[in-house]
């Protein structure tokens, strides 16, 4: 409801506005308010899978004494490796979200496209100047092949 609203307000306030410079704003700040909800989803859902962890490490070890699920199995205190695989893969989730967001989040991504249009605008401006030199070159010796030879 909240969503719809705000872009009810910005649709209105657009419509009226002479300036040029308010849409491009408004897709800026929709740029950061669409970042920064992505980015509170990330974070949500390491919570929820901390919570599920804890929750899941408690079953495991109320599992194992309690019911004697595993006892049959070749690796003694099961429950033990099974928390610590599921912790390595929360500490791997909660580095992702955490620390790899900042070092390659929104501006990492916004400078490596930057640099990768740079690399391609590059490279179409050594294309044309090619194109252009074997266009001359081709119209030279049209000229030539044209012209008839003039004794000296």
């Amino acid at each position: 409801m909240k969503n719809g609203i705000f872009t009810l307000i910005v649709k209105v306030t657009s419509m009226f506005s002479k300036n040029k410079k308010s849409s491009q704003l408004d897709s800026e700040q929709r740029e950061q308010y669409q970042y920064a909800r992505a980015r509170i989803k990330q974070k949500k859902r390491l919570m929820q899978h901390f919570i599920l962890f804890l929750a899941g490490s408690v079953i495991l070890i109320i599992i194992n004494p309690v019911l004697g699920v595993g006892k049959d199995f070749f690796i003694k205190d099961w429950f033990i490796w099974a928390i610590l695989l599921w912790a390595l893969l929360f500490v791997v989730h909660m580095l992702n979200v955490l620390l790899l967001n900042k070092f390659m989040g929104k501006d990492w991504e916004d400078r490596q496209l930057e640099k990768l249009k740079a690399q391609q605008e590059a490279r179409i401006a050594e294309l044309k100047k090619q194109a252009i030199q074997e266009v001359t070159v081709a119209e030279v010796k049209k000229n030539e092949s044209q012209e008839p030879n003039q004794p000296d």
